[in-house]
């Protein structure tokens, strides 16, 4: 068995700095539990100022600027790409997979879209690609699909991935503020990006499933097929509906195959507060796997920051190098299935989807707004399941009026959607958000 195995480092940001500290102050825990050293001999960033160490890097034997400095060490078995972005991060990736080195990433925007690029370099040069860090922060996901649940058909991948997203939706319920109010206290905190466009759109959460739902449903999603719908036309009003109807709101990620199609979707939806995904808050995270053996699996934790995405990274170090230590590399598929990175199946359009839907529209208080709209519903089929009438207004004044259908194909809601916006009493655009029903 070896005795030592070394990684490089390249990008010592938030989650670069977390892995650093694992691997460099853990270091005799992980030789404890495997048997063997783990060195992390170089760390490369080229913001680093190589006279002004701190205190993890001064534990490293080397600390450099020059990425390809570990690229071209043949002594270093393991390269961890922790830059994020699609340009940089790909050309280093290539070369190290070329370089038949391992690789590590936590890059999920950079496999969701270049995926089957990097999974083919990592087969064809004989080495192995973890990405547990790249999806759920320090919550096992990856591994559990390829390895764990390995005896089982999934059928639906469902949660909630982002944790900027949940936290603003969580504050504007907790504090009945809008979104733009408690998207700037989250950017204060720490909690959102200067530029929050990735999470607040759903763009971040549309790259993590796409990675889960390719490893689930054992073929690779294109991510351009993904509906994507973000939470930035979440209004305080909704949230306050919500709560009458004991829902709360939450951008879900969701997942789901089929005999003859596949889907995959976010976008915001209402939860009933039965639902243990109701009750996740804040920066936390959840995920549910639903496979024909053990019906459904949940998993919960912090869904990003240093140590616990972290600790993820380092578990993909240690599983390769564990295989790298017995002469087992490529035990495990990189998506965890055998054949061809391609998509067999058709993805469901969004429009052929059906769902229940919370439907609120601005009207005019006036005699007969209610027959109208229910009306134009019931010509396309949409039955509805209740309804919430404004309360005592004066007459002529905008109030908001709810309806929760049963369940409808969405073309269905979108064509009447349209003719309702075209109703003189109708003085806003109509919000529509799906309904989860509890399963």
């Amino acid at each position: 068995m070896a005795k030592k195995v070394y990684a490089g480092l390249v990008g010592y940001g938030t989650v670069g700095s977390g892995t650093a500290e694992i691997l460099l102050k853990h270091k005799q825990d992980l030789f404890e539990k495997t048997g063997f050293e783990i060195c992390l001999k170089t760390v490369a960033d080229i913001k680093i100022d190589t006279t002004k160490l701190d205190d993890i890097l001064s534990l490293c034997q080397n600390v450099t600027k020059n990425a390809d400095d570990i690229i071209n060490d043949p002594e270093i078995d393991i390269v961890i790409e922790l830059v994020g972005g699609y340009t940089f991060a790909k050309e280093l990736i290539l070369k190290a997979l070329k370089a038949k080195k391992h690789v590590v990433t936590a890059n999920k925007a950079l496999l969701a879209i270049h995926g089957a690029e990097i999974y083919k370099a990592a087969d064809e040069n004989g080495v192995s690609i973890g990405f547990e860090g790249a999806v759920g922060g320090g919550i096992p996901l990856i591994g559990v699909l390829k390895e764990d649940l390995v005896g089982n058909n999934i059928s639906e991948v469902f949660g909630i991935i982002n944790g900027t997203a949940n936290y603003i939706l969580s504050a504007m319920e907790a504090e009945g503020k809008e979104f733009s109010e408690v998207l700037k206290a989250a950017q204060e905190k720490g909690y959102a990006e200067a530029d929050p466009t990735f999470d607040i759109e759903g763009i971040d959460t549309a790259h993590k499933i796409t990675i889960l739902a390719s490893i689930g449903f054992k073929t690779l999603i294109p991510f351009d097929k993904v509906y994507t719908e973000g939470i930035s036309d979440i209004k305080q009003v909704d949230i306050e509906f919500a709560k009458r109807l004991n829902c709360k709101i939450k951008l879900l990620a969701i997942a789901r195959k089929r005999d003859e199609y596949i889907e995959v979707r976010v976008h915001p939806t209402m939860l009933p507060k039965s639902e243990m995904m109701a009750q996740v808050n804040g920066v936390f995270n959840a995920v549910e796997f639903i496979g024909d053996m053990v019906d459904k699996t949940m998993y919960y934790g912090r869904g990003a920051g240093g140590r616990p995405t972290g600790s993820a990274v380092v578990s993909d170090v240690v599983s390769i190098a564990r295989d790298i230590a017995i002469g087992g590399v490529g035990r495990v598929p990189v998506l965890g299935f055998a054949g061809e990175y391609d998509y067999h199946y058709p993805i469901r359009d969004i429009k052929d989807v059906r769902s229940k839907f919370y439907l609120r529209f601005s009207v005019l208080d006036e005699p007969g707004t209610l027959a109208k709209i229910a009306g134009i519903l019931g010509e396309h089929g949409i039955s509805i399941s209740q309804a919430i009438q404004p309360d005592e207004r004066a007459p002529g004044e905008v109030v908001s009026m709810v309806f929760m259908t049963h369940k409808a194909v969405t073309r269905d809601i979108m064509t009447a959607i349209g003719e309702i916006d075209g109703l003189d009493c109708v003085k806003d655009k109509t919000v529509a958000i799906r309904v989860k029903e509890i399963v």
